[in-house]
């Protein structure tokens, strides 16, 4: 086996890898850091495919995709719970009152 395809090899299982990650991305609770390390070998890959061919390109894409929604929907629900937490304990609530409409009754 050559030096060049050892190298294809081992960018298709990184691609391969970065799917399964970002597509563990969406999940809850696992997700964000599933998501941060499909963006990370994403950027590797990225370089390497500059010099050779990838043919598990739309693995990566498709990871990507999956890792950055994954992170930005991750980090807003992270933020809601924060800002939600920091208002309930100051006694005013973003749902009005501290508690949902329909509960208040």
């Amino acid at each position: 086996m050559t030096a060049v395809s050892a190298a294809k090899i081992a960018m298709m299982k990184t691609s391969t890898r970065c799917l399964i990650l970002g597509l563990l991305g969406l999940l809850p609770v696992i997700g964000l850091p599933c998501a941060v390390a499909a963006l990370w070998l994403s950027g590797r890959i990225r370089g390497r495919e500059k010099q050779l061919w990838n043919p598990a390109k739309p693995y990566r894409l498709i990871g990507v995709a999956c890792a950055a929604a994954g992170t930005i929907g991750w980090l807003v629900i992270g933020l809601l719970i924060a800002m939600q937490a920091v208002s309930h304990g100051r006694g005013d609530s973003i749902c009005g009152g501290g508690s949902f409409g329909w509960m208040a009754e």
